[in-house]
């Protein structure tokens, strides 16, 4: 098994975060994890992206130019990296914030409000993992029991309070994918 994966969007959106759980996601179970992100100078606002490879085998080399995935969260990330998904592989995207929606035939495409959720669970902060709960519904390579250990993993202790509150996004963002194409 091994699935690369690209996460792109604006600063501020948990791009990196939601890139880093998944990771230590699939470290906890024992999965092999390459984490490369990639963002503008700018505090918020500028693109990131962070490209995120799981494998049950050493991963050779941390570069992918074509992914089995691709979650964008802005129009600039889709039409950079809509035409990078493989023959086969699926797109995710939130419409909010893209005006023009996927049209590649090939690929499965699925959509998450990923902003309705985080306002449905009661926090903005949570959005990237509504978003990351749309992604596990539709490639569960990562069991939920190892979801809890790695949200554990990544937020800090002072914050643990918010680990229930993170999984029921992941859940809400479960529900909440449609497959459009």
């Amino acid at each position: 098994m091994k699935e690369e994966i690209i996460i792109a969007g604006f600063g501020g959106q948990g791009v990196l975060s939601m890139g880093k759980i998944l990771a230590y996601c699939a470290i906890m179970q024992d999965m092999e994890v390459t984490w490369m992100p990639s963002y503008g100078p700018e505090m918020r606002g500028g693109t990131a992206n962070v490209c995120v490879i799981i494998s049950d085998r050493k991963i050779s080399s941390p570069i992918v130019t074509r992914y089995d995935t691709a979650i964008v969260l802005n129009q600039q990330s889709l039409d950079k990296f809509e035409q990078t998904v493989k023959p086969g592989g699926l797109l995710i995207y939130d419409p909010n914030g893209v005006i023009h929606t996927p049209t590649r035939k090939d690929i499965r495409i699925c959509r998450i409000d990923a902003i309705e959720v985080a306002a449905r669970v009661g926090n903005p902060k949570v959005y990237n993992m509504a978003v990351m709960g749309a992604f596990l519904k539709m490639k569960p390579v990562i069991s939920l029991d190892n979801v809890d250990k790695g949200l554990a993993k990544c937020i800090p202790a002072r914050y643990s309070d918010l680990i229930s509150l993170n999984r029921r996004a992941i859940d809400e963002g479960m529900d909440a994918v449609v497959e459009i194409g």
